[in-house]
């Protein structure tokens, strides 16, 4: 990535090797842990309620019904008459006929773009620390200017000339203006905790009404684009695009493809039954030999994913493997690899192991997800392949401590430790390496509240500047839509988030929703508090 790593020491084989980020001296550019009881790690608990209530100063009306308290909600600013405007449906990324469903506009935030005449609408955010993302260093008192849902243009000295039209000026007195945050590991059909069981506990309509509400909790994040690893088919992906539920910009797998007894088999040892397949959801797709997997692969494209998810190896919360393990042959991953590749798309891989890493890289895998047991061997073979890994650090640390009570079983919290405890010797491997590396979460439930403190963890090996840049313009890389998002430049895609202070200098300003004053998807203010 080019820049020195934070650690000098030889990663250990043996031992916990997650430092722990808790009480006595901090860490340079870090804050102490704030949540008592949580020495370790600071966990923020946000409010869906205070999601709400910013909603509703763009729009009196959906306050009326709002449930619950709100706790630290910034106080919104004055009113500006360019917020008068009626809520508008987010417009998709493809064009299509009429909108039929009127509804859709009360759930949306305030589209300064403007509706109806083919008039431009134009957006300029002044006073910006500009973090731009793009490797360069930042900015003070820069200008960005917005034209319906793209970047029209930055301006570093912050001098904006004559503009024509009715134009929204946003000053951000200071604050830093940053890309939309992109995360490459999401579930958002991982409503619950314990994600072995919902299929048992939860009929499917319920499974996608919490769904597309975690996909809204993550947009009032800051994410304005996401890959879903598994679980979400097109039908989340649309009802964002069409302006139904409000959300992050969607990148589906759909089912993960399993080998019998791998990861993605939900099985118990004791159920002599058929693989499961019965709802929306966390549900895999069994195939076994070449034929199977290139058949499961096909009917995934059939259903319209941007992408192709299979399970090189154990995993932490199946029933039925271990973490070390691998699983599916070169010859059957290859199959998988080969289909999408027929179609423009690519496969991501959960893979722990070396062995399973090198594996999945030799079958022409691109993404490979957790990678907390590899070594050197691994490490380079995704370097010289040019694939990425996308560690998920943060969702270990919840589960080993949260996973109990959300009835996540023994064995699954110790595979889930095994995992914690070489997370930091696996992110250095690849950094020294020179792997291209992402940025995912992978958290369940409740504890996605906790998606920016994986920022903080990757900060433990890389600068804060590197840990920006792989949630935003190397994503945007894996993603193939460097030309849309990931940075801010004119032409691209207008997501941008606006916070209090420098992450440069403290990556915990993430993790408190009130620090986050300005949150736009393509053009359109989600969240506005300045």
């Amino acid at each position: 990535m080019g820049h020195p790593s934070r650690q000098d020491q030889e990663p250990q084989h043996r031992g916990h090797v997650l430092p722990r980020l808790g009480p006595g001296a901090p860490r340079p550019g870090h804050d102490a842990a704030a949540l008592p009881g949580r020495s370790d790690l600071r966990v923020v608990r946000q409010q869906r309620d205070a999601q709400r209530e910013n909603l509703s100063r763009l729009d009196p009306a959906r306050s009326e019904g709002a449930r619950g308290s709100v706790r630290g909600t910034a106080a919104a600013g004055p009113r500006r008459s360019a917020l008068g405007v009626s809520l508008a449906a987010a417009r998709p990324l493809r064009r299509r006929g009429p909108r039929r469903v009127v509804a859709a506009r009360r759930r949306e935030g305030v589209d300064v773009r403007r509706e109806g005449g083919g008039a431009v609408s134009l957006t300029v955010l002044t006073n910006a620390f500009l973090i731009d993302c793009t490797g360069t260093d930042p900015l003070g008192g820069a200008a960005v200017v917005v034209e319906d849902d793209r970047i029209k243009e930055v301006l570093p000295n912050g001098r904006v000339g004559p503009l024509p039209g009715p134009v929204t000026t946003l000053d951000l007195k200071g604050a830093t203006l940053l890309p939309g945050l992109t995360d490459a590991h999401v579930h958002i059909c991982a409503v619950e905790g314990n994600i072995t069981d919902q299929h048992r506990y939860l009929p499917p309509s319920l499974l996608a009404a919490k769904a597309l509400r975690r996909a809204e909790e993550c947009l009032m994040q800051g994410f304005t684009t996401v890959r879903d690893a598994g679980g979400a088919d097109y039908g989340f992906r649309e009802a964002i695009e069409d302006g139904l539920y409000p959300g992050p910009r969607l990148l589906v797998s759909g089912h993960y493809i399993s080998q019998t007894g791998g990861h993605g088999d939900k099985r118990r040892r004791a159920e002599w039954i058929p693989p499961i397949d019965c709802c929306i959801g966390m549900i895999g797709s069994i195939a076994d030999g070449e034929a199977e997997v290139r058949k499961a692969a096909r009917e995934q494209i059939r259903r319209d994913v941007n992408q192709i998810k299979i399970m090189a190896s154990g995993g932490a919360m199946s029933p039925s493997d271990e973490l070390d393990t691998t699983q599916f042959t070169v010859a059957e991953m290859r199959a998988a690899v080969e289909e999408a590749q027929a179609v423009g798309k690519y496969v991501l891989a959960h893979a722990y192991s070396d062995g399973a890493v090198r594996n999945a890289v030799a079958a022409g895998v691109r993404s490979i997800e957790h990678g907390n047991l590899i070594r050197e061997a691994a490490a380079k073979a995704i370097r010289d392949a040019g694939a990425f890994l996308v560690p998920t650090m943060v969702t270990y640390e919840a589960i080993y401590r949260e996973g109990k009570r959300y009835g996540i079983g023994d064995h699954q919290i110790h595979k889930i430790n095994l995992a914690r405890e070489q997370s930091v010797q696996g992110l250095t491997y690849a950094y020294r390496a020179g792997c291209k590396i992402g940025s995912g979460s992978d958290l369940l439930g409740d504890m996605m509240v906790q998606r920016a403190v994986e920022f903080e963890l990757k900060a433990q090996v890389m600068t804060p500047m590197e840990v920006l840049l792989s949630a935003t313009r190397v994503n945007a890389e894996l993603f193939r839509m460097s030309d849309r998002i990931g940075t801010v430049e004119a032409g691209k895609y207008a997501d941008l988030v606006v916070v209090t202070g420098d992450p440069l200098r403290n990556l915990r300003v993430f993790q408190t929703q009130d620090n986050l004053k300005v949150i736009m998807k393509g053009g359109r203010l989600y969240k506005r508090t300045l």
